[in-house]
């Protein structure tokens, strides 16, 4: 049996769905680029929707990113390089992405979260040998989207300050 073939969306169907989700949540102009794509809108069409979108601003990239910025950096507890990563892979200008960077991270606030993740991840590798327990957290760390430097003086903390007294004895 031939698989049941959906019934394709016109334009004006796509555009009300586009703007339904937009109305639910921030959309990036990417997702949006995508979405159409999938659901076979031409590209010339899909580019006027995203358009409309844009002008009556049911798309902001710059509201976008800030949001995005926000919620992975305070609920996720991502680094500035993921993050960064994230919202290129989702279409945004790296202009945009940059000053939703410096509006919505505060530098101290940045150390802070970097040695607050690597806090709670060094009950998990505080067993190890120092060398090992190091490696680990500033993998880790990287895993997060901190940048080295951040990682390195994060981890330095943790070793000295908040962790056992033999951190560094093998």
């Amino acid at each position: 049996m031939p698989p049941i073939k959906s019934k394709e969306l016109t334009p004006q169907q796509a555009q009300m769905r586009c703007e339904v989700l937009c109305a639910r949540s921030e959309q990036s102009s990417g997702d949006i680029m995508s979405k159409l794509m999938k659901w076979g809108i031409p590209s010339d069409t899909a580019r006027t929707i995203l358009q409309h979108l844009v002008k009556e601003k049911y798309v902001d990239d710059e509201r976008y990113a800030r949001a995005y910025v926000r919620d992975k950096f305070r609920y996720a507890g991502w680094g500035r390089l993921k993050i960064a990563y994230n919202l290129r892979q989702k279409g945004v200008d790296r202009i945009i992405i940059n000053e939703a960077m410096e509006a919505e991270i505060e530098v101290d606030e940045y150390a802070d979260l970097a040695e607050r993740v690597l806090r709670a991840k060094w009950r998990d590798v505080k067993s190890r040998p120092s060398w090992q327990a190091r490696a680990a957290l500033l993998r880790y760390a990287a895993q997060r989207g901190f940048e080295s430097d951040v990682s390195v003086t994060a981890v330095e903390k943790v070793l000295g300050n908040g962790a056992d007294s033999d951190c560094y004895d093998e």
